[in-house]
């Protein structure tokens, strides 16, 4: 399963710190060997300042008390860097803590910083030291402080290339503490900026939707509405191009998306189109399942695959979320992927076939011959499929809808009057105002 692990083409577009409950996963998941993944978690402490957590993993990982000379010297850089940022800022910070004072800020940047200067003597270098100390913050791992600080700075920022990055920060911080609502908002903030801001180059402008699709997985696997949110957001023109153009593995999760989705049905042609593109760039189990399915109508096939996403779906950081229920604990996108994947190969087999053994049907579907029945008779219920069960024969027979023409006819011609109308008028409207 290491083979379909994502993490090393998903970890160039996240922020270090985002990698780590990655890390976390696939260690608990025992993908690769612990030491590796101490390792791994080592050379990203290295670019931050979170040096504790450091030094407690390389004891852990060297079975020793003992830690490397650098990283006690680096920790005294850090404390001795994070008073001296903590001092530049401090004038403005005492403002921005006060919230009479706090009160007295405008929607206009430009009269803050003016009203700021005359008097409180608080000028452009305390307002970047802000920014300064919530970056050294967020480096520190108090996402909690460097989210607020960089919520205030942005107010007062008329820089448009820092306010962005610190908006990048911002959605960092909520990412990690997990403020998915929040973390949301961001996102919508963050993707505003990026359809309508001025790059220096269209390459840019991609870089930044292929980080903002990468960061959006977090959000969208956990918060309530998110998979709609992934549907809505991969699915436009813009992003689905930059998807096709140098992010080709976001496939898997827009595939589950789909699958998981029953009120989205309506996305899968696309989805398959996009997929039979880039087949020779990317594919994994969930993609080829689908392949199998709706390109080839491979059944076999398609059953072996989802024995496989079921594996995949389980060693995915952001797919297989493990929730704890009593004494039991259950993946709940694996359950419902696994439900609709099997509705999807019943309705396609389904639509090729008129009559259908329920016995080979339950083989197929790994369950007893009882528990297929039943099964069909709730889906043929709840689904749009004209069926009936023979329990005789134990077979599913299909009913053969032939075309009424005169039906066809009479539902075409509804509302005819209407829209010939309607087309009238708006012609006959602009000719009579230009007379």
């Amino acid at each position: 399963m290491a083979n379909y692990d994502l993490t090393p083409r998903i970890a160039p577009h996240l922020d270090r710190h985002l990698v780590f409950p990655l890390l976390e996963f696939l260690q608990e998941r025992q993908l690769y060997a612990d030491d590796e993944i101490l390792k791994a978690k080592i050379e990203l402490l290295s670019q931050t300042n979170m040096v504790d957590y450091a030094m407690d993993i390389h004891k852990t990982l060297y079975h020793t008390e003992e830690v490397p000379q650098e990283m006690i010297d680096r920790r005294v850089d850090v404390v001795a860097r994070l008073k001296s940022l903590e001092e530049s800022a401090a004038p403005l910070i005492s403002f921005l803590q006060n919230a009479t004072l706090v009160q007295e800020l405008r929607p206009d940047k430009q009269y803050n910083i003016q009203m700021l200067s005359d008097r409180f003597q608080i000028g452009v270098d305390q307002i970047e030291a802000l920014y300064q100390y919530a970056k050294f913050q967020f480096e520190c791992g108090n996402y909690s402080g460097a989210a607020d600080y960089l919520y205030q700075y942005r107010a007062l920022c008329t820089n448009s290339d820092r306010s962005l990055s610190a908006l990048w920060g911002k959605l960092a911080a909520e990412i990690l503490m997990q403020n998915w609502d929040i973390a949301l908002e961001e996102l919508n903030r963050l993707k505003e900026i990026i359809d309508s801001k001025n790059f220096a180059s269209p390459l840019n402008q991609l870089q930044n939707r292929i980080w903002l699709m990468h960061w959006s997985l977090f959000i969208f696997f956990n918060h309530e509405n998110g998979r709609n949110g992934i549907i809505d957001l991969f699915f436009q023109d813009r992003y689905l191009n930059a998807i096709q153009t140098n992010a080709h593995h976001l496939l898997r999760y827009v595939a589950t998306a789909v699958i998981i989705n029953k009120r989205r049905r309506n996305m899968l042609k696309e989805l398959i189109k996009v997929i039979q593109q880039e087949q020779h760039y990317y594919k994994d189990p969930i993609t080829e399942f689908l392949e199998c399915l709706y390109v080839n109508y491979d059944f076999e096939s398609a059953q072996k695959k989802l024995r496989e996403c079921e594996q995949v779906i389980l060693n995915d950081p952001f797919l297989g979320k493990h929730v704890e229920d009593g004494n039991f604990i259950t993946v709940p996108l694996r359950d419902e992927f696994l439900e609709n994947a099997r509705l999807f190969i019943f309705e396609t087999y389904c639509r090729i076939h008129q009559c259908i053994d329920i016995s080979m049907l339950a083989e197929k579907l790994n369950m007893s011959y009882d528990e297929a029945e039943m099964w069909i008779m709730n889906l043929v219920r709840n689904s749009k499929l004209e069926a009936k069960i023979d329990s005789v024969s134990g077979t599913v027979i299909m009913e053969t809808n032939h075309l009424n023409v005169y039906e066809q006819i009479i539902e075409n011609m509804k509302n005819l009057n209407m829209r010939t109308y309607v087309l009238a008028k708006n012609i006959l409207e602009p000719a009579q105002a230009a007379r």
